[in-house]
């Protein structure tokens, strides 16, 4: 079985988003990917002829339509 759940480090501690389906003391072993910004994870979408700094900041947090 493979569960894919998101975490954040903290502390020297991954702090999982949500709990497993799995019995105490289970051995597992951990896979980390680091989660990749919306503009790295878009790159070549859109052809851009600007810098990355611009293009930051008009895709950022701040300013992105899909953010609530």
């Amino acid at each position: 079985m493979t569960i894919e759940v998101e975490a954040t480090y903290e502390n020297g501690v991954l702090k999982l988003d949500r709990l497993l389906p799995l019995r105490e003391a289970v051995r597992v072993t951990v896979i980390v990917k680091p989660k990749v910004g919306r503009v790295r994870q878009s790159a070549g979408l859109i052809p851009w002829t600007g810098d990355e700094k611009t293009l930051n900041e008009l895709v950022g947090p701040d300013n992105h339509p899909w953010t609530v």
